[in-house]
């Protein structure tokens, strides 16, 4: 093999060597996405009607008036079975075999009613939500923080939506 050939074949073997290389670096991207985590949904308060229209009487209409949205922001459905929406008095509703699915809201009323997939009831005779201030939080089935929402002079110093 002469000089010159040894040569040549360094500059092929080079050459076939950069060429690996910038293929592999082109299709990187494309095969991390494909591994890349699917997207995690969001669920958070998006809503509280704290004040229930009209005159509180305690009816179950007006029990009804009152509620608290929750919406997941995500495309996926989240099974809420064992999570809690809490007043700061420690008043407490669990969510019992509830998915919410991707891109929906579901209302939490706090009198009676039938449930639906748009609608829950908490089944209560007296109203949850203090008018002045209060903070609604929501916890998934292992306790740990979701979202919470607060209104009135409060020290979250949070506000009505």
């Amino acid at each position: 093999m002469s000089a010159f050939d040894s040569v040549t074949a360094r500059r092929i073997a080079a050459a076939a060597l950069t060429a690996g290389a910038l293929v592999s670096v082109v299709t990187l991207p494309a095969s991390a996405a494909d591994h890349a985590r699917p997207e995690r949904s969001k669920v958070k308060i998006s809503d509280v009607q704290y004040d229930s229209p009209g005159r509180d009487d305690r009816s179950n209409r007006s029990l009804n008036r009152e509620w608290v949205e929750i919406t997941n922001t995500g495309r996926r459905s989240v099974n809420l079975d064992g999570w809690t929406l809490q007043d700061e008095d420690g008043r407490t509703y669990t969510f019992d075999h509830y998915r919410l699915e991707g891109r929906a809201t579901v209302r939490v009323h706090t009198g009676i009613g039938r449930d639906t997939d748009s609608d829950l009831y908490q089944d209560r005779r007296h109203y949850v939500w203090d008018n002045r201030s209060d903070t609604a939080t929501l916890r998934n089935d292992r306790g740990r923080f979701i979202d919470d929402e607060s209104w009135g002079h409060h020290r979250h110093g949070g506000h009505h939506r």
